[in-house]
C-alpha cells in the first residue's frame, strides 16, 4: 500500500487526522520539524523529523517513501504574530510550501490536501459566508493562505497537481478518544484559555467588546470540532483518490456562539465558575463569523458529528485535565 504524507502531524489537526487515517487502514508517515508539534502526538505511522525549509529534507523524505497523496497542516497560523512579524509568515506558509508542491513534482505525487482558513475572506459582507464570497484577506495570515490557494490552482493547470483546500473557521474540542488535543504555546484560542480561567490558571478570561449586533453584544463565532474537520480530511482524500475535480470548501457548523455562549457552557461543562473582564474592542474583529458548509455536505458527505458545543467544550476539558491536572 502506499503512504500518505502527513506534513505538520505532530500538531493540533495533523495528530488528529493522522490517527483517524490510521485507523481506516491508511499508511502514513509524519513530516514534521517539531518546532510547535509535539513528538508523542504523532504516535501513528512512520514519522521522520525534517524541514519543509530544506529542500534536502524533503528530497530525503521523498526517496525514502512512495507517497499517493500529501496532507499539509505546517502553516504557522496566529493572526497577531503575522502582523508582527510578516516575514516569518510569507517564508513558511509561502515559501516552504512551494518547496513541497516541487518536492511532490520531482516524485510524480498527484493529490494533496490543504489546511487553508476562513481568514482568506477578510471582514464579511454576508453571513453566512459561502465559497463564493469575496476574498479580501486583512491580516498576512489569510493572505499566505490565499496565495498558496492560487499556488495549487496554477500548479494544477499546469503539472496535474490535484488539491482540496478545506477552509476552517474556528477549530475547537479534542479528539473524543483523549490521545491528541491542543497543546500551543503560548495559547490564543478562545476555549482553552476559557478552560485555563476554570482551572485557575488564569486570572480571568478577557472579553473584549461587548456592544456588538448580537444577542448578548459579543463576538459570534462557528466553532468546528477537530474529529469533524479529520472526518473531512478523509473525505477529501477520497474523492481525490477516485479521480474526482480540486476544490475549495468550508468547514464550520454553520451555526455561531458567543464569547458569553462558550463562557456559560464551559461553566456548565467544568462546574467552575469563570471570572470576566470586559475590555474595549479589538481591532478587525467583526461580529459574526458563521460558515455556510452546504458545499462540504453535497459534495464531500461531509456532516459535523460532534456539533453541540457543550461536546466541543466536554472533549476540551478533558484533555486539558489530562495535561495539566
Amino acid at each position: 500500500m502506499k503512504n500518505t504524507l502527513v506534513v505538520g502531524g505532530a500538531g493540533y489537526i495533523g495528530s488528529q487526522v493522522n490517527n483517524l487515517l490510521n485507523e481506516r487502514g491508511y499508511k502514513t508517515v509524519v513530516f514534521d520539524n517539531l518546532s510547535t508539534g509535539h513528538r508523542r502526538l504523532a504516535s501513528r505511522g512512520g514519522f521522520l523529523k525534517g524541514d519543509l525549509g530544506d529542500p534536502a529534507d524533503l528530497a530525503r523524505c521523498f526517496k525514502k517513501y512512495r507517497f499517493s497523496a500529501v496532507m499539509h497542516f505546517a502553516a504557522f497560523a496566529a493572526v497577531g504574530e503575522s502582523v508582527s512579524d510578516p516575514a516569518k509568515y510569507y517564508r513558511n506558509n509561502v515559501a516552504n510550501t512551494l518547496n513541497l508542491l516541487d518536492a511532490m513534482r520531482s516524485a510524480g505525487v498527484k493529490n494533496l490536501i490543504f489546511s487553508s482558513t476562513a481568514a482568506v475572506y477578510g471582514e464579511p459582507i454576508k453571513t453566512p459566508i459561502g465559497e463564493d464570497h469575496p476574498l479580501s484577506p486583512v491580516n498576512p495570515y489569510g493572505r499566505t493562505k490565499l496565495m498558496m490557494e492560487r499556488a495549487m490552482a496554477d500548479y494544477g493547470a499546469a503539472y496535474g497537481i490535484q488539491y482540496v483546500a478545506l477552509r476552517y473557521f474556528n477549530a475547537a474540542g479534542a479528539d473524543p478518544q483523549g490521545e491528541t488535543g491542543e497543546l500551543h504555546n503560548p495559547e490564543t484560542h478562545l476555549i482553552p484559555l476559557v478552560l485555563d480561567a476554570a482551572a485557575g490558571r488564569r486570572e480571568c478570561i478577557t472579553v473584549f467588546g461587548s456592544s456588538y449586533k448580537t444577542p448578548d453584544g459579543t463576538c459570534l463565532r462557528d466553532y468546528v470540532h477537530t474529529a469533524d474537520l479529520a472526518q473531512a480530511h478523509l473525505l477529501a482524500l477520497r474523492r481525490l483518490e477516485r479521480g474526482g475535480e480540486s476544490g475549495v470548501f468550508n468547514l464550520g457548523n454553520g451555526k455561531g456562539f458567543s464569547v458569553l455562549e462558550v463562557i456559560k457552557a464551559a461553566e456548565k461543562v467544568t462546574g467552575r465558575k469563570i471570572p470576566v473582564k470586559l475590555a474595549p474592542r479589538r481591532a478587525g474583529d467583526p461580529a459574526i463569523l458563521v460558515a455556510s458548509s452546504s458545499l462540504a455536505r453535497r459534495v464531500l458527505g461531509w456532516k459535523p458529528e460532534y456539533a453541540a458545543l457543550e461536546t466541543i467544550i466536554d472533549h476540551a476539558w478533558r484533555w486539558h485535565k489530562k495535561q495539566r491536572g
